[in-house]
């Protein structure tokens, strides 16, 4: 695949090139093979440092699994590791999850990603009728999110987005490009593109995928042409996330209308309780903390 990519494509040679990893799935020898490849950054799915709370997600590796994926990481020569970490786990503490966070940063990965559990419909946690008694309660997971941006920083980690941290130079750069609106077109089974103002995602069944494969525009669906309304709002409720804010002066030039003409009023009522606020040189418009802390009732005000 990246060698096909290499051939056909204009690839910068700074690119950030990514590969997502599951502890326990990767060795040495892949490693290396994947770093001789291209691929520069690697991502590892984690969740927990803790053996209790990744057999409650059903993960099959442990600890010491991902301790030596990393060890090997770097052993192959990975200088941008990624690792995920998942608050309000079940049965998991303000403690516990501290003890994860410290875990983590003194392993001093490049990057982290901190997640809280979304139960989804149709999972087994979903089902679960006991499940309620086993989660932390939500003034724990308020707490367990602030204590994330406060634990990282003692690390040398800033918080660039909602849910990511990185050094300084190596926030994600295909994850800023999804919040800023840069298109992207992805590639094989049931894979999501954004491209020249659509949105649409490859068929999802293996066996249909298989009988059009050469033909790129019989495999899509979900196809959606995004209006300037659409545009509008992704700009806000995804340029939102980012902790620099969004820019007024990018809006203006986008839309050819002041972002203050459109949402004035919704703005100045988010200033008035504290929850959004202009940087010092009123150049860019972003979330408080306090306002983080809601974000998503907010952003549900940006819809037009």
């Amino acid at each position: 695949i990246c060698n096909v990519i290499f051939q056909y494509f204009k690839v910068s040679e700074n690119a950030e090139i990514t590969i997502e990893a599951n502890p326990g799935t990767v060795d040495l020898k892949k490693l290396c093979t994947y770093r001789e490849s291209g691929i520069n950054r690697i991502s590892f799915g984690l969740q927990s440092t803790i053996q209790e709370e990744l057999q409650y997600l059903g993960r099959i590796h442990t600890y010491e699994q991902f301790l030596q994926c990393y060890n090997w990481a770097r052993e192959a020569g990975f200088c941008n590791i990624s690792v995920d970490l998942m608050s309000a786990i079940p049965k998991q503490t303000i403690h516990s999850y501290e003890k994860n966070l410290r875990t983590i940063a003194e392993l001093s990965p490049e990057h982290i990603s901190a997640y809280s559990l979304i139960i989804e419909e149709g999972t087994p946690f979903y089902e679960d009728e006991n499940l309620e008694d086993l989660l932390p309660s939500e003034e724990d997971e308020v707490r367990m999110y602030q204590m994330t941006a406060q634990i990282l920083k003692e690390y040398g980690y800033e918080q660039y987005e909602i849910s990511n941290y990185a050094r300084k130079g190596k926030e994600c750069i295909h994850n800023l490009g999804y919040w800023s609106g840069i298109p992207y077109l992805g590639f094989g089974l049931g894979a999501s593109s954004y491209f020249e103002g659509t949105r649409f995602s490859n068929e999802k069944n293996l066996e249909e995928y298989q009988k059009k494969p050469y033909v790129p525009f019989m495999m899509r669906e979900d196809y959606t042409v995004l209006s300037e309304k659409d545009e509008i709002e992704e700009f806000m409720f995804l340029g939102l996330r980012k902790r620099a804010g969004i820019s007024e002066r990018e809006f203006k030039e986008r839309f050819r209308v002041g972002l203050k003409d459109i949402y004035g009023k919704v703005i100045a009522k988010y200033e008035e309780m504290d929850l959004l606020e202009w940087t010092a040189d009123g150049k860019m418009l972003r979330l408080t903390d306090a306002g983080i802390d809601v974000s998503d009732y907010i952003f549900c005000d940006f819809m037009l």
